[in-house]
């Protein structure tokens, strides 16, 4: 059995779930990816790890690679630093819903898969589930965009694209007759080109149901053929579809794969730890811009050491433009909470965002990295969300 028979991850459904018990995480830890892959292939599991029983999607989300065809993104020899100096946050206090809780209660909960603690480049926590660990993959679903935005930026500081404000046609000749034709790569990083789109996942007639995984000629034979709804930068609708439209773009840009570039402008020369991989939507196809780079949780914090270092890397070399992440993270017209495919929290702290609980907390004025795996019970609005929300901004205020 090869993972080319079992299909791929879909970025379109973000919806299903089941509920979290003791017994399943059990069943996680002596569960085979083999064993999962079979009942997929037999038809006895959704084919997407979106629809999949908590255990089976526990196995999945640390085995993409084995699921689904996948691009490397491969680690050099020099490793980024990071010095292990433990402090005690067990009493750290949070709140949800009124009532109060402490950061040790927080670790012990099912869904989290791991948290990450970084001042200074100090690890200060670091804590696994029993079946996760260092070296293990996890997917990152939207924490992708944010990686994706950063690559935009490295190929505007390389020359292959002139600056923002160039439009979206002028690297997709295919869209110069479209909507897109006064549409800017800023106005798409803001999710701001005012193009209709609906991202209605319950309803399998909505642009994210029918596109909303697209690459290629498939995503801008879509978008030629949509309306326009408000001007280009007004009005913030988020959109998965443009979020692989910026894929479009850069690989278009730079002419090669994504992967390759993002581990010669990022990956090694900035010293992740491990080797990583991004989903492509079929073996030897492309990058889905806007999902599901894999890696360890150290290196989606060395990712947010990145961010906070302005692209700058160890060497002093710089790979972002001067200020790019100062522009990534101001807000847009069509939205204060949302800058160059990065969440805002209005303080100076940003973060990369994935569904089921996956994130990168940058705040830069405080030195400070969390990152975190999660398998939560549902894609959005759980408890365990509003928990790790709450936990987040904890920590932050310790620092």
């Amino acid at each position: 059995m090869t993972m080319r028979k079992l299909g791929h991850i879909s970025a379109l459904a973000m919806l299903g779930w089941l509920a979290l018990t003791n017994a399943q995480v059990t069943l996680a830890q002596s569960l085979t990816r083999e064993q999962v892959a079979s009942r997929i292939e037999a038809g006895e599991l959704d084919p997407s790890p979106l629809f999949l029983p908590d255990a089976e999607r526990r196995i999945v989300f640390g085995e993409t690679a084995y699921f689904a065809p996948t691009r490397p993104l491969l680690a050099g020899d020099a490793v980024y630093p990071l010095v292990a100096k433990p402090v005690e946050l067990g009493d750290v206090k949070y709140t949800v819903g009124g009532e109060s809780f402490h950061l040790r209660d927080f670790l012990q909960r099912e869904p989290l898969m791991g948290l990450i603690v970084i001042k200074d480049d100090n690890i200060l926590l670091e804590h696994y589930a029993g079946d996760h660990g260092p070296e293990r993959l996890w997917i990152s679903f939207s924490v992708t965009k944010s990686v994706n935005s950063m690559l935009i930026g490295a190929a505007i500081e390389d020359g292959y694209i002139r600056s923002v404000d160039d439009r979206v046609g002028d690297y997709l000749p295919r869209l110069r007759d479209s909507e897109y034709a006064d549409v800017t790569i800023e106005n798409i990083l803001h999710m701001a080109s005012g193009v209709e789109w609906d991202e209605d996942y319950t309803d399998p007639e909505s642009d994210v149901s029918k596109a909303g995984a697209l690459n290629g000629v498939a995503l801008t034979d879509h978008f030629a053929g949509l309306g326009r709804a408000h001007p280009p930068g007004k009005v913030f609708n988020y959109n998965t579809g443009e979020a692989n439209l910026v894929g479009e773009v850069l690989r278009a840009a730079i002419g090669n794969n994504a992967s390759t570039y993002l581990t010669h402008k990022i990956w090694q020369p900035f010293g992740m730890e491990f080797d990583a991989t991004w989903l492509v939507d079929q073996p030897g196809g492309v990058e889905t811009g806007g999902c599901c780079i894999s890696a360890s949780l150290r290196d989606y914090a060395r990712l947010g050491l990145f961010a906070m270092h302005d692209g700058v890397l160890p060497s002093g070399e710089r790979v972002l433009p001067e200020g790019w992440m100062a522009a990534s993270t101001q807000p847009s017209e069509g939205y204060e909470g949302y800058g160059y495919q990065w969440w805002l929290n209005g303080d100076g702290s940003f973060n990369a965002s994935g569904i089921f609980g996956q994130k990168i907390y940058v705040n830069p004025d405080k030195k400070l990295v969390i990152a975190a795996h999660s398998n939560a019970p549902t894609a959005t609005g759980s408890d365990y969300a509003a928990h790790l929300a709450s936990v987040l901004e904890a920590i932050d205020q310790q620092f």
